[in-house]
């Protein structure tokens, strides 16, 4: 199966073009066993690269298989491990271009359906997009105009939807790095006809960074998560069903669990707690802002914008 694949993807990559009939061929062929496996996946990046036209056809079966094969090609399923990772940017980087937006928006995608990626991925892509914005050139500039301190309306969508994935820092949470990077975009583009979205994503972004909160065990580590999965697989004792046994039939054992099982753990603050103390802005907090709008000199309309909001949810 694979060496067909192979051969099938070789053969597309002939003239720079994928038609709808070999999108169809390699699609039947990747998933008529129902998963991709490494050689698929490599096979598929070299045929992208060799693409001079990139249809929606073809763009739309890469996302899915390569997302197929990083999330699902191993165990446990929906995570992105470190070694995956690197294998991925290494696919992406290896000419230190990235070549397409359908590599950038594979990346994007991955993050956004993974329960956990490594910082190292969501890190790569956020430094990518900001390459592109100061430098004007890129995958999300393709069919675009030029302009080497411009934050397009793609390039403000596909960073709201990197900083606010569920599989990277945090649920949603926003961090340090994230932050830092906005402000630099912000005092590179101030002068310039950034797109419309771009604004409320500098503003969300950094007043969730100083407001927000992230769960300390919000993301489960890859070696966690395939202890979950394996206890949950195993249908040779069923845990819950000899505790319940347990209590029904001697009920002062419920007494007696954290004895044999060791001291309860403090339950720490609530959630309702972590939140409200996410909500108050610290001192090292405060000093960070402080610092980061001092950077240029100047305060401009945004960081006006971003004061009011702080102290307007006060």
């Amino acid at each position: 199966m694979t060496t067909h694949f192979t051969e099938l993807a070789q053969s597309a990559a002939a003239d720079g073009k994928v038609s709808s009939e070999e999108v169809l061929a390699l699609r039947r062929q990747g998933w008529g066993d129902g998963i991709i496996v490494r050689e698929e996946a490599e096979a598929l990046f070299a045929l992208n690269n060799a693409l001079d036209e990139r249809g929606e056809e073809w763009c739309d079966f890469f996302v899915e298989a390569i997302g197929e094969y990083v999330l699902n090609g191993t165990e446990p399923k929906r995570m992105c491990d470190e070694t995956e990772a690197r294998w991925l940017i290494e696919q992406i980087d290896h000419d230190g271009v990235m070549e397409s937006l359908v590599e950038l928006e594979t990346l994007v995608r991955i993050i956004e359906r993974a329960e956990n990626v490594p910082s190292l991925l969501k890190d790569y892509v956020i430094e990518q997009v900001e390459k592109e914005v100061l430098t004007g050139t890129g995958p999300t500039r393709c069919g675009g105009e030029l302009s080497d301190a411009h934050i397009t309306e793609a390039e403000a969508k596909i960073l709201r939807r990197v900083i606010f994935a569920a599989g990277g820092y945090g649920p949603a949470a926003v961090s340090r790095f994230e932050a830092e990077m906005l402000f630099r975009l912000k005092d590179a583009t101030t002068a310039e006809r950034n797109a419309a979205e771009w604004d409320e994503v500098f503003l969300d972004g950094v007043s969730n960074y100083l407001k927000g909160f992230a769960l300390q065990n919000a993301q489960l580590d890859h070696g966690r998560a395939k202890e979950l999965e394996a206890f949950v697989a195993d249908n040779q004792a069923n845990v819950g069903r000899f505790m319940g046994r347990v209590f029904k039939e001697v009920p002062q054992a419920a007494n007696h669990f954290g004895k044999v099982f060791g001291k309860k753990q403090d339950a720490g603050p609530s959630f309702e707690e972590q939140a409200a103390e996410g909500e108050a802005i610290t001192d090292y907090e405060q000093q960070w802002l402080d610092t980061m709008i001092e950077a240029d000199g100047e305060i401009d309309d945004l960081e006006r914008r971003l004061l009011a909001r702080i102290i307007e949810e006060g």
